[in-house]
């Protein structure tokens, strides 16, 4: 399922909140949906953690934190905030195994169960039930 217009919300998929920060045209022309103020945008906790543990192997060097870089975006782009509560992670198990990283598996959850779309560039994404704000 695609989607890039009439989205009344969209999660935002870690690496999308790293391109918004420092190389905003590779998100494309998905950049005017999120960028349209009619459009909220969502930062999960999910993208702290994993931030977290790309840090933490050395993977991805931050200016800041993962949480204070997180409540950075989240300033910068007006998004809110979405916890991972045990709904989220138990509806991972009813997830068909289209892809096998636990943390997209988990942002999908989260955006059936909260009715939101998801900002990718991943084409996994694609193979569920989720509305896709394709970038790059």
């Amino acid at each position: 399922m695609s989607t890039s217009d009439s989205v009344g919300g969209v999660l935002l998929d870690t690496h999308v909140i790293l391109w918004l920060a420092s190389e905003p045209e590779r998100c494309g022309t998905a950049i005017n949906v999120l960028s349209d103020p009619s459009v909220d945008l969502w930062i999960s906790a999910v993208s702290t953690w994993e931030l977290a543990i790309k840090m933490s192997i050395g993977r991805l060097a931050l200016p800041l934190s993962p949480a204070d870089y997180i409540d950075s975006r989240r300033q910068r782009l007006r998004a809110l905030l979405v916890n991972i509560e045990h709904r989220h992670a138990g509806a991972v198990s009813e997830l068909p195994m289209h892809h096998r990283d636990p943390f997209d598996r988990l942002l999908v959850a989260q955006a059936q169960l909260m009715d939101l779309a998801i900002a990718t560039a991943d084409p996994a994404f694609a193979e569920y039930d989720v509305p896709i704000v394709t970038v790059g």
